[in-house]
């Protein structure tokens, strides 16, 4: 078997809170094999954007619902023998693991890739890896970020990629300048 690299991706949110993807994801993804992306793209044009780079397999977030975007809901692919699944990751409270390890055990998966809560995360637990790409549009009290995930023989190494800094709606003063 030979390496694989895959980039991970969530909650872009594009247009309706950015016009584009940044350039850093795309330099971030550029030797990649294959994108994944975890939800609430809110337009197709995420994937054409990023097919430019690699083939982009993607799922339905609760944004792309309210935005009409059909996609599948979950989705289990194999590379270099694992398991690898991928969801929004709708758990309340957001980012649960106990819930997210549930959703893992459902979909029979070595590895769960989510969206969802805007932040960054990587957790081994109960014999599953739980990835979280973040947002590299909208992060929720981390940086923007995205995920290159190794697997090399069945070996998995994931790195989070920083793509910018954190975005905070009410540290923007602008709003609240007087004419």
């Amino acid at each position: 078997m030979k390496k694989m690299l895959i980039g991970l991706i969530s909650d872009t949110h594009i247009p309706d809170r950015a016009k584009e993807i940044p350039q850093k994801v795309f330099d971030a993804f550029s030797e990649v094999d294959l994108i994944l992306h975890a939800g609430d793209l809110t337009s197709l044009k995420v994937i054409e954007d990023l097919e430019k780079i690699a083939p982009v397999i993607a799922i339905q977030g609760n944004m792309d619902r309210v935005n009409g975007i059909n996609l599948p809901v979950a989705k289990v692919i194999e590379a270099e023998g694992l398991k690898i699944g991928i969801a929004h990751g709708e758990v309340y409270p957001r980012a649960d693991t106990q819930q997210l390890v549930y959703l893992a055990r459902e979909l029979d998966v070595d590895i769960l890739i989510t969206g969802h809560s805007h932040q960054p995360k990587i957790e081994q637990t109960d014999g599953v890896l739980l990835l979280n790409p973040g947002s590299p549009i909208v992060p929720r009290l981390a940086d923007r970020t995205v995920m290159i995930l190794e697997i090399n023989n069945k070996e998995v190494d994931v790195e989070i990629i920083k793509i910018g800094a954190p975005v905070c709606s009410a540290l923007d003063f602008d709003q609240y300048k007087r004419d």
